[in-house]
């Protein structure tokens, strides 16, 4: 039987993340925007309720949730701000590859360690030529000996300032392309490591996103996860997973944006009558939430693919281009069913609409996703039945 209905764990864990969200993220967003600052009191507070790492097994220090559980928590954590809920919720990419390809002794050590913080991980991939395009990969790794020698850079590195763990993709050979690509977990005490610019964002202020230098960043063998020239497609695994992650954010994001309107309609009085109560207006908050039902549900499916370890590429593209297009209009939408007063700084419809642009950007474009869903497709059957 195909069942939509919340366990007594789950409804717990939702209760549990709104009370959270409510509480903590909810009173602090609108002055996170306008500072572009981290979170430290609340990424501290999250830490010590069992937010913070939701995605890792308990025996490497996490709270140890299956997929689904995980990403419907991270749609509670980001209704009231997704900036603040993606600092929370940057762990389920940054140490995704670790957790895919890492062994026994190098989960327990990279992952266990970092999970005594607060500080989390981040996800080292995107380089200024070498976006979409990971086969022009600069930043390279030398072995000598035992050891590896890492010489590069990164940009628009999401928590790269603060995170105590590094996933690091670079390469042993840039003529290979994607098989050259390795990953390393790399501590963030190691020697050599700098921040550059750190980003002044359009939306998604508290959101930290830097630029990262590696000078004779040296490592051992035993930082490698998996094996050399395999990082490219342990960084598509994290990406599968990362891709469902934004799919539940931008329901989160919708779902708010939605809220909003429903309020601001009920309460806005326009010739003599609500606003809601014109057909228009019906229309549109028909359409935005048709648009959220799917969002959601495409989260769900992809997150119980992952549970049953089936292959997700095609679905999780899918989910991460559909609901971040779908929060892109609804919060369009949101601010012009608010009329002026959504144009105006403040307005929680303003800042949704900001937000929610990032989404159509980051973890590959949209374009990326529907090339990589649409090869996805000639490749193996997508029938969920």
């Amino acid at each position: 039987m195909i069942d939509f209905s919340l366990s007594k764990e789950q409804k717990q864990l939702v209760e549990s993340a709104r009370e959270f969200s409510t509480g903590v993220i909810k009173p602090a967003a609108l002055e996170a925007d306008e500072k572009g600052e981290f979170p430290e009191k609340i990424m501290k507070k999250a830490h010590e309720l069992g937010f913070l790492y939701t995605n890792i097994p308990k025996e490497y220090g996490g709270t140890g949730m299956n997929h689904i559980d995980h990403y419907i928590v991270t749609e509670t954590l980001n209704y009231d701000c997704c900036a603040i809920g993606q600092m929370i919720g940057i762990s389920h990419l940054g140490t995704g590859a670790i957790e895919i390809g890492g062994t026994e002794e190098q989960k327990k050590k990279f992952l266990g360690k970092m999970t005594e913080s607060h500080r989390s991980a981040c996800f080292c991939l995107t380089e200024p030529e070498a976006g979409s395009d990971a086969a022009r990969m600069q930043t390279t790794a030398e072995k000598k000996g035992d050891n590896y020698i890492i010489n590069g850079s990164k940009c628009y590195i999401t928590n790269g300032q603060f995170a105590d763990l590094l996933c690091l993709f670079v390469t042993t050979d840039p003529s290979k392309g994607n098989k050259g690509i390795c990953c390393f977990a790399v501590p963030r005490d190691t020697p050599g490591i700098s921040v550059g610019k750190i980003e002044d964002k359009m939306g998604q202020r508290a959101l930290n996103v830097v630029e990262l230098f590696f000078n004779d960043v040296e490592v051992s063998k035993e930082h490698l996860i998996g094996e050399e020239g395999k990082g490219f497609k342990l960084a598509m695994m994290a990406l599968d997973r990362g891709r469902v992650n934004i799919a539940a954010v931008c329901t989160a994001i919708s779902q708010k944006a939605l809220d909003e309107c429903i309020d601001r309609t009920q309460k806005r009085v326009q010739f003599g009558q609500p606003v809601s109560q014109f057909q228009a207006v019906h229309f549109m908050l028909a359409d935005m939430h048709a648009l959220i039902m799917a969002s959601r549900a495409m989260y769900l499916q992809s997150g119980w693919m992952l549970d049953q370890h089936m292959p997700v590429n095609i679905e999780a593209a899918a989910a991460k281009f559909f609901s971040s297009d779908a929060a892109m209009k609804i919060t369009t939408d949101a601010v012009q069913l608010h009329a002026g007063a959504g144009f105006m700084k403040g307005s929680v419809v303003e800042k949704l609409m900001r937000d929610a642009k990032l989404t159509q950007i980051y973890e590959g474009t949209n374009q990326i996703n529907r090339i990589v869903s649409g090869l996805g497709l000639l490749r193996r059957d997508s029938r969920l039945f």
